[in-house]
C-alpha cells in the first residue's frame, strides 16, 4: 500500500487509515480481542494508520494489538472534546495510560463546529503544544465536519493536521458544499497541515458507488491519507482492495450497503439528547418517537454515545 507524510509532520502514513469507531462500543461492539485481531490483519495488508478517540471506547482494542505489532511501526491518532488546559492534560494521559504507549502520534480536538468553538478550545490546543513539546504527542489535530474550521486553521499556528469530512457528495458537510471544502483543504494543505479525510463514503451512503468514491477522494493531491472505518474482515479485505485499486466482488459491495442502519429501540424515552447531538439533522422528536432520516445519517455513531439507555444502535 502507497503511504505519504502527512503534511509537515514527518510522520509517514498509509494512504488508508483505519477507523476504529465502527468496531467499538457504539457501533459493532466487538470485543477488544476481536478489534485486535481486525487491527493485526489490517497491519500484515498494509494499514500502519490507525484513528481513535476518546468518546470511541476502543484503546483496550490497540493496546491488545500494539502487543502483537512493533510501536513504531504504525501512527496513531485519537482526539477528544476537552477545552481546558486541565482537561486535555487528563484526556492525553487517559489515551496512554490505556493504549500502554509512551507516546500518541496525533492528538487533538474532536468535532469542531466553528470557528468559535475552536477558539474556546484555545486553553485545550495550548496543552496539546505543550505535550508536543514534552515528546508525548508528536502532532496536533483538529477535526471537523466544517468548511469554516478548515478555513479557521490557516491563520493558526500550531495545528499540525486537520481530519475533515470529505467525500465527492458532501455527504455529512455542515456548512457548504464539497468544492468549498475541497477549495479549504488546499489552502491549509499549502501551508504545510496534513489532511486526513473521513467517511469516504458518506457513512455508507456511497457503497454503491464504492470503487469510484474512493477513487474520488485519492485523486485530491491533498489528502494524504482517508479514514475508512472498518468492522470485520470482509470490510477490511474489501476496502484495502479500494484504495490500492484492484477490483473487488460487487455481490459483497451490496451486501455491505444493504446492511448498515440506524436502529431506535421501542423503549426510547425521548430526552431528545441525541437529537441534540446530531449535527446532520438526521434525528428528530415525532408523534411516534425518535424518527431517522436516513437520507441524512452518517452513521457516526455519536448520537449512540448521548444515549444513557442504550437504545440507539448502529446495525
Amino acid at each position: 500500500m502507497e503511504r505519504r507524510f502527512l503534511g509537515n509532520t514527518g510522520i509517514e502514513v498509509s494512504r488508508m487509515c483505519m477507523g476504529t469507531l465502527t468496531m467499538g462500543p457504539l457501533q459493532a461492539r466487538l470485543s477488544p480481542e476481536e478489534g485486535a485481531e481486525l487491527i493485526v490483519q489490517a497491519y500484515e495488508r498494509g494499514v500502519t494508520f490507525f484513528d481513535t478517540a476518546d468518546l470511541y471506547g476502543t484503546y483496550e482494542h490497540l493496546a491488545l494489538a500494539l502487543r502483537r505489532i512493533p510501536r513504531e511501526r504504525v501512527v496513531i491518532a485519537s482526539r477528544c472534546y476537552e477545552y481546558t488546559y486541565r482537561g486535555m492534560k487528563a484526556a492525553i494521559h487517559r489515551a496512554l495510560e490505556a493504549l500502554g504507549t509512551d507516546y500518541i502520534d496525533i492528538f487533538g480536538l474532536h468535532e469542531q463546529e466553528t470557528a468559535l468553538t475552536l477558539s474556546g478550545h484555545e486553553d485545550a490546543l495550548l496543552c496539546a503544544a505543550d505535550a508536543k513539546r514534552a515528546g508525548t504527542i508528536r502532532a496536533v489535530s483538529v477535526s471537523t465536519h466544517a468548511i469554516e474550521v478548515v478555513e479557521a486553521l490557516g491563520d493558526r499556528h500550531g495545528v499540525d493536521v486537520v481530519h475533515p469530512i470529505f467525500n465527492m457528495r458532501g455527504i455529512g458537510i455542515i456548512d457548504g458544499h464539497v468544492e468549498q471544502m475541497a477549495e479549504a483543504i488546499r489552502k491549509v494543505r499549502a501551508r504545510g497541515v496534513g489532511v486526513y479525510s473521513m467517511k469516504p463514503l458518506g457513512g455508507g451512503h456511497l457503497l454503491k458507488q464504492a470503487l469510484q468514491a474512493i477513487a474520488w477522494v485519492l485523486s485530491n493531491e491533498c489528502v494524504d491519507s482517508m479514514a475508512i472505518g472498518v468492522r470485520d474482515l470482509r470490510e477490511l479485505e474489501i476496502d484495502v482492495a479500494l484504495v490500492e485499486g484492484r477490483p473487488v466482488d460487487e455481490g459483497a459491495l451490496q451486501r455491505i450497503a444493504c446492511d448498515k442502519r440506524l436502529f431506535i429501540e421501542g423503549w426510547c424515552l425521548r430526552c431528545g439528547r441525541c437529537v441534540k447531538a446530531c449535527h446532520q439533522g438526521a434525528l428528530r422528536l415525532g408523534p411516534s418517537g425518535l424518527e431517522v432520516d436516513h437520507s441524512r445519517c452518517v452513521l457516526c455513531g455519536y448520537c449512540v454515545a448521548q444515549c444513557r439507555d442504550f437504545c440507539i444502535k448502529v446495525l
